[in-house]
């Protein structure tokens, strides 16, 4: 049975009375969560180690030039390669076991950075990081969907990004004031901690009605709603909604549902919004953040390496606040626009020192370009494509969809961070995100529907009828 589909269906069914307890709601999401911060910490790492490992010494073995681009990106292959098989997983095992078994590669991945002896140790410790920071990323959000209290899911739902982005500052402020030995030991001790404290917290409910255990799903609405609460008419509607789920499951060709014009439409809004989200260069900044300081010939690298970080968890805060009130596509565009202003400015930047122009009086335009960056990403192009993405398709193909645009979205993020120290200077580099990034203001403009107060049904109604009407019209004028 789909994960996604029962955690979808939930979202209509847990009803909120004064006697339910949130607390225990707030635990469990950030509990799920800290999967996400140790994901953040992964992502950042690279940043503050790389320059240590290549230039300071700190490494036991060579690293070639070419070698820092792999390294940086094979987390991000071990997030796709892993994309598909964990949906099939959490729906096999649970939720709750998932995400206490992904710790496991996770400490394997860092005691290989630890402990390197040469470089393809690092290639595998970054790899299954990679691994379980990427399935962390899809089990999660499925397991606050299906626990959360409909008035509160929307705020714990952006708890994973704000995690993640906790997760770098961390990654940024530890790795630039210790070794990379006792920074990637830290590290490696967070997934320890969030296996811990994931065995205090109970199994998705939905999971275990879709398995037919009701005396457990009884007990874990009891620990997330409290004793007091009233939930024998909640269970028994998850239930029912979670039989005809399943029953509804069995009858769909889910390939045949994919060839729907509303599918192919949230296909290809969804693909487009992962394609210009990646390839603004987001990862490269975050990934090489301290490496383009030191290229601007920033006084001081890391601290303003560490306000990036800072700039990013508060942006990010902010975006859970307005994304309901100025709707989808305000955001993207606005994001788009800005991010593609600072890569220009970024590439100016890069391409007069590279003329060996005099740029000490310009010293504040990468930090300040780098801030306002990652402040209109993190209200945009951040979350809201995975809140669309969520938002866009149909729960009859949501298992084979959502992992599609998943997958896109991290081979992107390998193709930018494997091949950004590979052009022949940073200018070019960034002058070619703010072309992208234009073209994505575009395709937000014409492409993108608004999803802000529709129910699923009328974005379902709206992707049907997407360019019927006009293909309609051509028609007519034809045969007239």
């Amino acid at each position: 049975m789909s994960a996604t589909v029962i955690g979808v269906s939930s979202q209509t069914l847990v009803s909120t009375t004064s006697t339910a307890r949130k607390l225990p709601q707030y635990v469990a999401a950030l509990t799920a969560t800290l999967g996400a911060f140790a994901l953040g910490t992964a992502l950042a790492w690279s940043s503050p180690a790389l320059p240590k490992l290549m230039k300071g010494g700190e490494a036991k073995f060579k690293i070639e030039q070419y070698q820092e681009s792999w390294i940086s990106s094979l987390l991000t292959l071990g997030a796709a390669a892993i994309a598909l098989p964990i949906g099939y997983c959490m729906d096999w095992i649970g939720r709750k076991l998932t995400m206490i078994i992904l710790a496991v590669p996770f400490v394997m991945g860092w005691a290989l950075i630890v402990w390197a002896t040469n470089v393809d140790m690092l290639y595998a410790g970054r790899f299954f990081c990679g691994m379980s920071g990427g399935a962390f990323a899809v089990v999660a959000p499925v397991y606050i969907g299906e626990t959360a209290q409909k008035d509160i899911r929307g705020t714990l739902g952006t708890y994973f990004q704000l995690m993640i982005c906790g997760g770098i500052l961390f990654a940024y402020i530890v790795g630039s004031y210790l070794s990379v030995f006792w920074f990637s030991i830290i590290c490696g001790i967070i997934p320890i901690i969030f296996a811990a404290g994931i065995l205090a917290i109970p199994e998705s409910p939905a999971f275990l009605l879709a398995k037919g255990k009701v005396d457990e799903a009884r007990k874990a609405l009891t620990w997330l709603r409290g004793k007091e609460y009233a939930l024998e008419a909640e269970l028994e509607e998850m239930k029912l909604t979670a039989d005809n789920a399943a029953e509804s499951q069995k009858n769909v060709n889910i390939f045949a549902a994919l060839r729907t014009r509303a599918s192919i439409n949230a296909l290809i809004i969804s693909l487009g919004l992962m394609v210009f989200q990646q390839l603004s260069g987001i990862n490269a900044v975050i990934f090489n953040t301290t490496d383009i300081f030191e290229a601007a010939q920033v006084e001081d690298s890391s601290v303003s390496t560490i306000v990036v970080g800072a700039v990013q968890l508060v942006a990010t805060f902010i975006s859970t606040l307005v994304v309901d009130r100025f709707g989808r596509r305000v955001l993207l565009i606005l994001s788009d626009a800005v991010m593609s202003l600072c890569s220009v400015a970024l590439g100016v930047y890069f391409y007069l020192q590279s003329t060996h122009a005099d740029v000490s009086n310009l010293t504040w335009l990468p930090l300040t370009s780098m801030c306002i960056f990652i402040i209109v990403f993190s209200l945009g192009y951040g979350p809201v494509p995975w809140f669309i993405v969520g938002e866009l398709y149909p729960a009859e193909v949501k298992k084979i969809a959502s992992p599609i645009s998943s997958i896109t979205n991290w081979l992107l993020a390998f193709v930018v961070t494997k091949f950004f120290n590979d052009f022949s200077g940073k200018h070019i580099a960034f002058w070619s995100f703010a072309v992208i990034s234009f073209i994505g203001v575009l395709f937000v403009f014409f492409v993108v529907i608004e999803t802000k107060g529709k129910s699923l049904e009328e974005i379902q109604r709206e992707l049907g009828s997407r360019w019927k009407s006009r293909k309609n019209k051509v028609d007519v004028e034809g045969r007239e």
